[in-house]
């Protein structure tokens, strides 16, 4: 399955430039002018490198950590602008749903649809996205062992849809920390399905006093060289103009002016392993 799933993704370039894959976009959709612009320099890095690219952004924002966290800009609108960004740059795109209905309701909108970490276990909303037919990206929960996920995958594939693959997104560490065991890509492979690395979400601090996650960015470069060493099928990293002025996760998103430099060195770490 991780060697044919690339081929399956609508819209996809370079499906056989033999690269790693890269998810990448804001967290959130904060607004037309940024994904647009975001889109725009992430997919001229990846067409220059012949890496296959799918844009990535949240149109709801379901788990804050305080009532008064940014949500969102409103879902129609937020998941028009995902389906314009497919459509003028001609990419595949995804998004994250939290509930059953919103499996329908994103479905129109994007190629994809990301189960979020906390709901990996959510058998109704497993079932959900796998009904639509769309690919369905599964993060680990931060709770799970690679093994566990062999069941939320075999949920999707039960529900007739054997087009899935699995985020490693590090595992909780104390209660504000959290770790990430490289043996998880290999060891989630053998389940049968591609495996991206989350190198952002997998440096996060949660659970701060002031209900703001907080994270170690400087260290994106070193979990994704980590992740392609080992042989990751791809990359999902969440990149903004700006991180310090971005709705949401700004404390642990990539400044996209240091993209470039960050996947040009993987791909010269992927032809080494090749």
């Amino acid at each position: 399955m991780q060697n044919s799933i690339i081929h399956q993704i609508p819209k996809i370039r370079f499906a056989d430039s033999g690269q790693f894959f890269l998810i990448a976009g804001p967290c959130a959709i904060e607004s037309e002018s940024i994904a647009m612009e975001i889109a725009e320099k992430v997919s001229k890095i990846c067409e220059k490198l012949q890496i296959p690219y799918i844009f990535k952004g949240s149109y709801r924002k379901a788990n804050r950590s305080r009532l008064d966290s940014f949500t969102g800009i409103g879902d129609e609108k937020a998941l028009n602008i995902l389906k314009k960004v497919g459509e003028k740059y001609h990419l595949p795109t995804t998004t994250d749903i939290h509930t059953d209905e919103e499996a329908a309701i994103a479905a129109p909108y994007v190629d994809i649809l990301q189960i979020p970490a906390f709901l990996c276990r959510q058998t109704n909303l497993l079932v959900a996205a796998a009904q639509t037919g769309k690919i369905v990206s599964i993060k680990k929960g931060q709770f799970a062992s690679p093994e566990t996920m062999q069941h939320a995958l075999q949920k999707v594939v039960d529900s007739g849809n054997s087009k899935v693959m699995l985020i490693e997104r590090g595992n909780t560490f104390g209660y504000q920390d959290l770790v990430v065991d490289f043996r998880n890509i290999p060891e989630m492979q053998q389940l049968g399905a591609a495996v991206v690395m989350d190198c952002t979400h997998s440096l996060q601090q949660p659970n701060a006093k002031t209900g703001v996650t907080g994270g170690k960015p400087a260290l994106i470069e070193t979990i994704a060289k980590a992740a392609i060493a080992v042989g990751a099928d791809g990359l999902f990293i969440e990149t903004h103009p700006n991180p310090a002025i971005a709705k949401s996760d700004g404390a642990n998103m990539l400044p996209l002016s240091q993209l470039e430099a960050l996947l040009e060195k993987l791909v010269r770490i992927r032809q080494a392993i090749l």
